[in-house]
């Protein structure tokens, strides 16, 4: 294992809650793995759980008008943590919005899988929400365990 996995790093977007800004945190998340020297698989499993937080943001948390989103990416080591903040809607049942096939958007092509596949994709998924103060979405991950 080389030295540059010791290390802790931070980094900090904020970006508004429009749908292309998706492609630059998948993007961006990406880029900040490379120095963890992760498999092309945690690569695309860890840039599609962080797509699927920035869409929820930008469909529940604002639905109505653009907003902020957080994202804050900390690398320890092998530990990969990304939050995903927003402060909009929030939500009021955060159990239930967890559950496979939920949605807020019905008749949407939206099929309720958000949670879900950051989960499959992630160590640990933790929410944490108020309603009309926002999202939080944690995500972790240890990279490059073989």
């Amino acid at each position: 294992m080389n030295e540059q996995n010791q290390g802790t790093e931070r980094l900090l977007i904020r970006m508004e809650s429009r749908s292309q800004n998706e492609a630059f945190a998948r993007a961006a998340v990406g880029a900040f793995m490379v120095r963890m020297d992760p498999t092309v698989e945690e690569i695309e499993d860890v840039k599609t759980a962080v797509s699927e937080a920035v869409s929820n943001s930008i469909l529940h948390g604002y639905p109505d008008e653009p907003g902020e989103i957080r994202m804050e990416l900390l690398r320890e080591g092998k530990r990969l943590r990304i939050e995903v903040t927003d402060y909009g809607r929030g939500i009021a049942d955060v159990r239930k919005a967890r559950q496979p096939l939920y949605t807020t958007c019905p008749g949407s092509d939206r099929s309720g899988m958000g949670f879900y596949f950051m989960e499959a994709f992630m160590e640990s998924v933790d929410v944490e929400s108020q309603p009309e103060q926002g999202t939080k979405v944690i995500l972790t991950k240890t990279i490059g365990r073989r």
